[in-house]
């Protein structure tokens, strides 16, 4: 392997096993792509230190700038003496905040290689030239530096460079030079000093997340971490409005934009005092909450509500219009009757040909549509979309996308979920769905897995699907299964609930009142314990809590497991049916 080989002589890394990468030998290479670091800067305590140890890079100084990126600090943030020779300060005019600092900064420059680098992180001589070697090789690739968080006082390093006792403080000249000879990495010890803890579990849990599956991205975080100028700008960039969180968010954004996420143990760094996120965990995780459960659909525990819509789905539905409106109606219905909420429905059709010019209604040539139009055009859960819009043709917004090729069958009412947790419990990147006579009725897509294929020499267009299913085979699995196991049935066959129809005679308030507290009783809520009480007293009590941020899992929640329903032939079914009946009888009296 060599920096220079073509895409499509890069190894397929199967889901995020980066090892089939050799990446250069620091020191035993030529690099030849422009890496830019992009430092946000509010208030900086350490900038000189950190600028002092840039300066003393291996990666040449002519491919290397430095953006620091002012963030409304006061005073304003001036250049220290000792710094890379590139190295320039931008001010952000809108907005503020981290995420909007580092977005601010990569639209400064066009370096090849983008780098994230925080104020306070003193890294070692080879730091960048190790992040830098695999973004020669690999486009697709989210290298994380490794770092020890220190006590910079002990070694004289002050913030704004000055002890306050007056003591003798390690100027940015010698930091460079312990950084250029090496003595540096003697500063303090590795061994002994504290590491990014839960970070480091990931790693050592994962082989160092080549093991780590899709959920490799929720170690990403930000203090050093880099990538080509390629994979973030397909990756959206960091969003703007965050505060707090755009790690996190950001290493989904990549993850499904096909990225491949690993550690490099050789670009060693110093963490110049605890982070942020150490000295007020409990208020970041709250703050998180709700931001990572709407827009990183793949940490499921943050959705664990019943009832709920979310800004990004978990799963986007894909359905043709191009059939009678009933067949259609029935399937998307069916779609939309699923025991699981966290999807949207994406209604295909040619909508433009609908306009408001005079029409006789019932001799409209475009009457299913404009029937399906009127239909769904004001359910917040379906989108009505050309065949040419984005949202069909580019790579889905959702983790999962699920294509129905027709609408003659139509899914079960647990189908969806079952499937997404069928294809959660494999991590394969396309489940196909075919019928009796073989052909394709659904396919259930890993937005990631196919997201990768464009890093590759792959046609984009139609013609190039056959090798982007063979790519995505190769890369996370593939499999082919009946759609009758997973629960399809002819369209016009599938029962949808209905509400009832109520037209009873006026009735007297007080029994009116009386037959709703009777029809209560038997749709009383559940309750958890009370406070005290012994786990699971209750019935129907829900146990245990939500996952903390340490214990993320990409697992969707499972439902409690139901024993098998007997056969309607033996005289326990019998006798079922039978109570069943009585107590309806019952219940009509009663009421």
């Amino acid at each position: 392997m060599t920096p220079h080989d073509s895409p499509v002589d890069r190894p397929i890394t199967p889901v995020n096993d980066w090892r089939p990468v050799v990446p250069p030998t620091l020191g035993g290479w030529t690099p030849t792509r422009s890496l830019c670091v992009v430092m946000p800067a509010h208030n900086p305590k350490h900038l000189a230190t950190v600028l002092a140890s840039l300066a003393a890079q291996t990666y040449p100084t002519e491919l290397t700038e430095v953006v620091v990126v002012d963030d409304g600090s006061e005073p304003a943030v001036v250049l220290p003496d000792v710094r890379p020779e590139r190295t320039r300060v931008v001010r952000v005019t809108e907005g503020w905040g981290r995420a909007n600092a580092l977005a601010t900064g990569a639209a400064a420059s066009d370096s090849e290689i983008l780098m994230w680098l925080d104020d306070d992180m003193l890294v070692f001589r080879d730091h960048l030239e190790a992040h830098a070697r695999w973004h020669h090789v690999v486009d697709h690739f989210v290298v994380l530096g490794d770092k020890r968080f220190v006590e910079p006082s002990e070694v004289g390093i002050h913030p704004l460079g000055a002890a306050p006792d007056g003591s003798a403080a390690l100027t940015p000249e010698q930091v460079r030079a312990a950084v250029a000879n090496g003595a540096i990495a003697d500063l303090w010890d590795w061994e002994t000093s504290d590491p990014h803890t839960w970070v480091e579990e990931i790693w050592a849990q994962t082989d160092d997340l080549a093991t780590a599956g899709t959920g490799a991205f929720v170690s990403l975080v930000g203090a050093t971490v880099s990538m080509t100028r390629a994979l973030h700008d397909a990756a959206g960039g960091p969003m703007r409005h965050l505060r707090l969180g755009e790690d996190t968010v950001f290493g989904h954004q990549v993850a499904e934009a096909g990225a491949v996420l690993l550690p490099d143990h050789a670009a060693r760094s110093w963490h110049l005092g605890l982070s942020h996120a150490m000295r007020h965990a409990d208020q970041v995780k709250a703050h998180n909450q709700p931001l990572f459960a709407h827009l990183v659909p793949s940490l499921r525990p943050r959705r664990v509500q019943h009832g709920r819509s979310w800004a990004v789905p978990f799963v986007e539905v894909v359905v043709p219009s191009d059939a009678p409106h009933l067949q259609v109606q029935a399937c998307v219905d069916s779609l939309l009757d699923q025991d699981m909420d966290d999807h949207v429905v994406v209604l295909v059709g040619e909508w433009s040909l609908l306009d408001e010019g005079r029409v006789r209604p019932l001799a409209d040539e475009h009457f299913d549509l404009r029937w399906l139009q009127r239909m769904y055009r004001d359910e917040a859960r379906v989108e009505l979309r050309e065949p040419t819009d984005p949202v069909v043709t580019g790579f889905s917004r959702s983790p999962l996308r699920l294509r129905l090729t027709g609408t003659e069958l139509a899914p079960a009412r647990a189908t969806l979920r079952l499937l997404v947790t069928d294809l959660d419990r494999t991590q394969q990147g396309l489940r196909v769905l075919t019928g009796d006579d073989g052909e394709v009725v659904a396919r259930l897509e890993r937005t990631a897995a196919f997201a990768r294929t464009q890093w590759y020499d792959v046609p984009t267009g139609p013609e190039g699907a056959g090798q982007r299913d063979e790519m995505v085979a190769a890369s996370h699995g593939s499999s082919t299964r009946p759609a009758t196991d997973a629960g399809f049935v002819p369209a016009e066959r599938r029962l949808r609930p209905r509400f009832g129809v109520w037209r009873e005679a006026a009735m007297d308030p007080d029994a009116s009142w009386r037959r709703l507290q009777r029809q209560m009783a038997r749709n009383a809520p559940v309750l958890t314990p009370e406070p005290g009480a012994e786990p699971g007293a209750e019935p129907g009590a829900e146990p245990g809590a939500e996952p903390g941020a340490d214990e993320v899992s990409t697992t969707p929640a499972r439902p409690a497991a139901r024993p098998e329903p007997a056969s309607p032939t033996t005289p326990v079914a019998r006798e079922s049916r039978m109570g069943r009946r009585l107590g309806r009888v019952v219940r009509r009296l009663r009421d």
